[in-house]
């Protein structure tokens, strides 16, 4: 009942070739007086529930591990996800927002190697990567559909690496390792406009030797090229990607529906009737005076003359509006708080001031930081990939990452995403520095925990201090400064031989003089 599709797709092939040559024997033999009996014979004991001998190797259906959302429903999200955001504006600021505050100041990729560096930055200008421009529209799509998809080309002479572009909606699947959930090895694209599938392998910044045989033998299957994967919002286990506006597309659109059904009322409310009562008239006189007021109505700005046996009022329908104001925050409220955005970031001010503002934002920069660590994340594997095909293109052979460590190596910079109020940090430290000298003085604490305190204050100013090192450096350069002022404090003395030879240039001096004065 709960064996795998494998076994019972196995198991009824068997049993139909079974019932065929039954048929064909009989339609054979049916002269026959002595007809053969065919014997069938459940598997029992050992051989019980292990009819394949690669049957380890699939799950029961009971204990299917896949989240991800169904075919159907993906389609949907990728289709559903990018039309909100190009209308619905609570929607887009969801996604623009952050990505104002992780990519507005530019990013950089350094090497430490001059060489290595150079291909870093040939391939970020290069015109078809153009990664200065076209990194805004990937990061933006990442939140998007949640996943990205870059195929890889490279130049088997130089090493030189274009990136390209598959659209998430075109992919049908994700294959993942049989032996780890977690770690994807191909993809395969939906049938494209010439009629075929496209089998892409995953890149992995290693040889194929950290895979088992058996996910080797699975990745030569991918034999269209290189691609990157990228998934955000995903499980551990066969982790497709998944929008940031997955959760909260449904609550965007009700909101929609509030507001043009708000707008609706609205138009609506400044609408008015005339209530025309003509006094002592039957029903004929009201019919006759009706078609002609529908004939010639008043226009706006006109003059309406009449007697005493008409009234002529303006009605206008009376619309309650007391509670939209608090149903639009309820609703707004609600998807900013699935995006962990602060109410202030979107024209809502309310009693929010500074102090309280920067507290309400500070989750929201958690989340914002979380996503950065992985948008570095993405650039290192492209920078690393780039230079190891640089390197194997060189010298024929993937580098050794304990020899050849500045491939590996690649630092991504990117910008603070908000500037620091560092004034409350400097005169923190002021106090600590105070506080951590008299605990030293005291023997409550070592210098070298001391200095880890320092540490923690400084960082919050930018600067990353290394206890241990920082301690030996300054113990080196105390005993440094001693040395000089012993060897600047010490006078030189006068031996004897400086003695006598002063002695002598007196005697010859008053010689000299003695001279001159007989002279004289």
């Amino acid at each position: 009942m709960f064996g795998s599709k494998k076994r019972k797709a196995k198991q009824e092939a068997e049993f139909a070739a079974k019932i065929a040559a039954i048929v064909t024997e009989t339609i054979a033999t049916k002269n026959s007086a002595n007809e053969n009996t065919t014997t069938f014979k459940e598997a029992a004991g050992a051989m019980a529930g292990s009819i394949d001998a690669d049957d380890h190797l699939y799950s029961k259906l009971s204990a299917d591990s896949n989240r991800n959302l169904s075919g159907p429903t993906r389609v949907r999200m990728n289709k559903i996800a990018p039309y909100l955001w190009q209308s619905n504006m609570i929607a887009n600021r969801i996604i623009e927002l952050p990505l104002a505050y992780l990519l507005a100041e530019g990013v950089k990729i350094t090497n430490d190697d001059e060489d290595y560096q150079a291909v870093i930055d040939a391939f970020w200008n290069h015109p078809i990567n153009n990664m200065a421009i076209k990194l805004e529209k990937k990061v933006r799509e990442l939140a998007i559909f949640g996943e990205q998809f870059y195929p890889a080309f490279v130049n088997p002479l130089s090493g030189e690496v274009q990136l390209s572009y598959l659209d998430p909606a075109h992919v049908e699947e994700v294959i993942y390792d049989p032996r780890n959930p977690e770690q994807p090895v191909g993809v395969k694209t939906k049938r494209m406009s010439n009629g075929r599938h496209y089998f892409y392998k995953v890149i992995i910044n290693g040889s194929e030797s950290v895979f088992t045989k058996q996910t080797q033998r699975l990745r030569e299957g991918f034999a269209d090229g290189d691609i990157f994967y990228f998934a955000i919002n995903s499980f551990c286990a066969h982790g497709r990607g998944n929008s940031d506006l997955t959760a909260q597309c449904d609550f965007l659109d009700l909101y929609d529906d509030f507001i043009f059904g708000e707008g609706d009322r609205a138009e609506n409310s400044r609408a008015f009737v005339w209530d025309v009562t003509l006094t002592g008239a039957d029903k004929n006189k009201v019919t006759e005076r009706a078609s002609e007021i529908e004939s010639n109505p008043p226009r706006p700005g006109s003059v309406n003359v009449h007697n005493d046996s008409e009234v002529w009022k303006a009605e206008s329908p009376s619309l309650g509006t007391g509670d939209t104001e608090a149903l639009a925050k309820l609703f707004r409220n609600h998807m900013l708080g699935g995006a962990t955005m602060p109410p202030s970031w979107f024209a809502d001010g309310g009693d929010v001031n500074r102090a309280n503002g920067e507290a309400m934002a500070e989750p929201t920069f958690k989340i914002l930081a979380m996503r950065q660590r992985y948008i570095i994340y993405m650039l290192h594997e492209i920078a690393t990939f780039v230079i190891r095909q640089y390197y194997k293109a060189t010298l024929g052979q993937e580098p050794d990452r304990t020899i050849e460590a500045d491939v590996f190596k690649s630092k991504v910079v990117m910008p603070e995403m908000t500037a620091k109020d560092i004034s409350r940090y400097a005169a923190a430290l002021q106090q600590v520095v105070v506080a951590v000298n008299l605990a030293i003085t005291q023997g409550i604490i070592t210098e070298e925990t001391g200095l880890s305190v320092i540490a923690s204050i400084a960082d919050r100013l930018g600067v990353e201090i290394d206890p241990a090192t920082e301690l030996e450096n300054v113990k080196t350069e105390i005993a440094q400064k001693a040395k000089d002022q012993a060897k600047a404090d010490t006078f030189n003395a006068f031996d004897g031989a400086d003695d006598e030879s002063a002695d002598e240039a007196a005697n010859e001096t008053t010689a000299d003089k003695e001279l001159t004065d007989d002279a004289k």
